[in-house]
C-alpha cells in the first residue's frame, strides 16, 4: 500500500544571524522589502526584526542592478510586499551565502500524512514529498507521521524493517521514498 506524505512550511523560518545591536543571533522576517533606487541604479533588501530587541536587519536581494535589468514582475512584487517572494529567496542558496545567514525551521512546517490508519497492512510504502527544502531529520518525520517514539524508529531501522534508498541519518530536504515492514 502506498502513502504519501507532505512537508509543507507554515511560516517563514527564522534567519540565523548575529545582531550587532543585542548580540541576539535570531531574526524574523516579514516579508517585507525595501527598495531605493538612484537613478538608473537599484537595491533591493529583505528586511528582517532581531528577535532580541528588534533591530532592523537588511539582507541584500539586489545590488547596485540597472533597473531595466530587473524583470518588471519581480519589481512589482517586491513593491507588493509578496510573503511568496521572501520565501522563494530565503530558499536561494546564493542568497543565504552572500548575506551569511542560515535558516532555522523549528516550529516552521508541519507534517500532512493523509489521516489514514493503514496498521492492518503487512508492508507500507511511503512516499515523502516536500513542498519547501526543508531539512528535516527522517527519523522525526517517520516518528511524527507514524505516531512512534525516535527511539522506536531507530531500533525499526536497526531491526531492517524500515528500509529505504536514502541514508535515514542525518538531515533531508529533499523527496524520499522509504518501506514499512511490519
Amino acid at each position: 500500500m502506498l502513502e504519501n506524505w507532505v512537508v509543507i512550511p507554515t511560516c517563514l523560518p527564522l534567519v540565523l544571524r548575529r545582531c550587532h545591536a543585542c548580540a541576539s543571533e535570531r531574526f524574523r522576517t516579514s516579508g517585507k522589502f525595501r527598495v531605493n533606487a538612484n537613478h538608473k541604479l537599484i537595491d533591493v533588501w529583505l528586511l528582517a526584526l532581531c528577535t532580541g530587541c528588534g533591530e532592523t536587519a537588511k539582507l541584500t536581494v539586489l545590488e547596485r542592478m540597472n533597473v531595466r535589468s530587473v524583470r518588471p514582475e519581480l519589481l512589482d512584487r517586491m513593491h507588493d510586499n509578496d510573503p511568496a517572494l521572501a520565501a522563494e529567496l530565503l530558499q536561494d542558496p546564493l542568497m543565504r551565502r552572500r548575506n551569511r545567514i542560515a535558516l532555522d525551521w523549528d516550529n516552521a512546517w508541519r507534517l500532512e500524512t493523509g489521516a489514514s490508519d493503514l496498521t492492518d497492512h503487512e508492508v507500507l510504502d511511503i512516499s515523502v514529498r516536500f513542498a519547501a527544502r526543508i531539512p528535516v531529520r527522517p527519523v522525526r518525520l517517520i516518528a511524527e507521521g507514524r505516531g512512534l517514539s525516535r527511539a522506536e524508529v531507530e531500533r525499526l531501522i536497526e531491526e531492517g524493517k524500515l528500509v529505504s534508498a536514502v541514508r535515514l541519518s542525518g538531515k533531508l530536504s529533499g523527496d524520499f521514498t522509504f518501506m514499512l515492514k511490519r
